[in-house]
């Protein structure tokens, strides 16, 4: 049971004052790694024996249990709850964002543009993103077919992956996207695309480290905020870099093809452009 659950399962158990120190935490969940239990006593007006006895009431044995099992599900993108008062100021979502951006585009590292080439040569490019990576894998999608031809994105609607894996092979890429909170069995999914022949290339966030060793290309790409939930803002920027390098690299041939699509668009009158 998480920290919010199990204060809401004995919360009616609960003194009034540890409920008093019990609702400060739950205001606190996000950041509570950041103080130190007279912190809280302090904050919430109570004794540091009623925080002692609320740990124990709760499953702990102590504040620090308490805070190592906050951060362990932050790290897991377990969205948790934030109180009223609480919300982030501009300026440090701000700031956050910042940093993951600077993270993913060092100039000092080359994985960026390795990647964009492995993605412009290759023969065929499949996109493969379950759960929460779903989102950035389509729009991947969507974007490099717009430079290059021979792109697809698995699984679609009734088919399997061993289905969509089975004729890759050398000369093709994988592009596997696997933010955290992935469904189990992604550790077989990682040896699976690189048991086609065809390179394989991992955009996650530092909690898929693990598989970097056994794929060909790595983007680590991190999801941190100041808030509850992850923001996928640096993401969204990867893939705009991605695919405005391979059209940069496909050349004339890029270029006719997203003219031709436009025609496209204004046949099937598609698109309002008002």
């Amino acid at each position: 049971m998480s920290i919010e659950q199990r204060i809401h399962a004995r919360y009616d158990e609960l003194s009034p004052q540890e409920r008093r120190a019990a609702d400060l935490i739950l205001d606190h969940l996000d950041d509570l790694a950041l103080y130190s239990s007279a912190e809280l006593a302090q904050m919430s007006g109570v004794s540091r024996a009623t925080l002692s006895r609320l740990y124990r009431h709760l499953g702990f044995e102590s504040f620090t249990e308490v805070k190592e099992m906050a951060r362990s599900l932050r790290q897991q993108g377990v969205p948790l709850g934030a109180g009223a008062g609480t919300d982030p100021e501009l300026a440090q979502h701000l700031e956050q964002e910042l940093k993951n951006l600077r993270r993913v585009f060092d100039p000092a590292d080359d994985r960026l543009a390795r990647s964009v080439s492995a993605l412009a040569e290759a023969e065929r490019v499949l996109l493969i993103g379950l759960r929460n990576s779903h989102a950035v894998a389509l729009h991947l999608k969507q974007q490099l077919q717009q430079a290059r031809p021979g792109v697809r994105l698995a699984p679609l609607p009734g088919q399997t992956l061993g289905e969509e894996l089975v004729d890759l092979g050398e000369g093709d890429v994988v592009v596997l996207v696997g933010f955290r909170r992935r469904p189990r069995g992604f550790d077989a999914l990682v040896e699976a695309c690189t048991a086609t022949g065809a390179r394989v290339l991992l955009v996650a966030d530092a909690t898929a480290r693990r598989y970097a060793g056994g794929v060909d290309l790595w983007l680590e790409c991190p999801l941190n905020s100041i808030g509850p939930f992850d923001s996928y803002a640096t993401a969204m920027s990867l893939v705009a870099v991605l695919a405005d390098g391979v059209l940069a690299a496909t050349g004339a041939q890029g270029r006719r093809r997203v003219e031709r699509t436009v025609e496209l668009y204004d046949w099937l009158d598609e698109l309002d452009l008002r």
